[in-house]
């Protein structure tokens, strides 16, 4: 099945600016502290164009509830992180992350939702998720840009591509300490 075509380009056009903003924002972090594995600008640009694709390719399929993926990409590695309802919908997108051209790899970080949840408990959730974010923006000896948040029942999920064990000892600590956080997730990798 397909999306109609103006829902598909709003999509398309939302993942690109969302993702082009993401990317700006972490440049002033980079010049302060040079990364431990470099890419150069091409590198995170074409990162950045697959990790779009990747996100339109998800939207417009059906079966897939793409707004409950994250997707970042690292030299073409793509990391799919989230809470989803099944594990037919992980591998779908597996898959469809997979058609991708220019995907080299894809590593699966999704974590099945455990029950349903009330409207209150994703109100709950949406505060833990924009306090860590903020707590991890103001900590130095963490580059925020580079982590993923998601929130699911007070179960805090971080990924992404950071540059060290230290950034991520750091990003769990900060995440531990937010109030209303049960427990928290490591899907972060070191960069390469």
């Amino acid at each position: 099945m397909r999306n109609p075509l103006g829902l598909r380009i709003l999509t398309t056009t939302l993942a690109g600016v969302m993702t082009i903003s993401m990317t700006a924002c972490g440049k002033a972090d980079e010049l302060a502290t040079p990364p431990v594995a470099s890419t150069t600008v091409g590198t995170d640009v074409d990162d950045t164009l697959l990790t779009t694709h990747v996100k339109t390719a998800l939207a417009d399929n059906m079966e897939i509830k793409s707004f409950d993926f994250k997707v970042e990409t690292r030299k073409g590695e793509v990391m799919l992180s989230g809470f989803v309802d099944s594990q037919t919908q992980i591998d779908r997108a597996i898959l469809v992350a997979q058609g991708v051209p220019g995907v080299k790899s894809v590593s699966n970080k999704v974590s099945l939702k455990q029950g349903a949840t009330t409207i209150g408990t994703k109100i709950d959730d949406s505060i833990i998720t924009a306090k860590l974010k903020a707590a991890l923006m103001a900590d130095d000896g963490v580059k925020s840009a580079d982590i993923a948040t998601v929130t699911r029942d007070g179960h805090v999920q971080l990924s992404g591509f950071v540059n060290s064990q230290t950034q991520i000892d750091k990003a769990l600590q900060v995440a531990r300490g937010i109030e209303g956080v049960t427990s928290v997730g490591n899907e972060m990798s070191i960069k390469k």
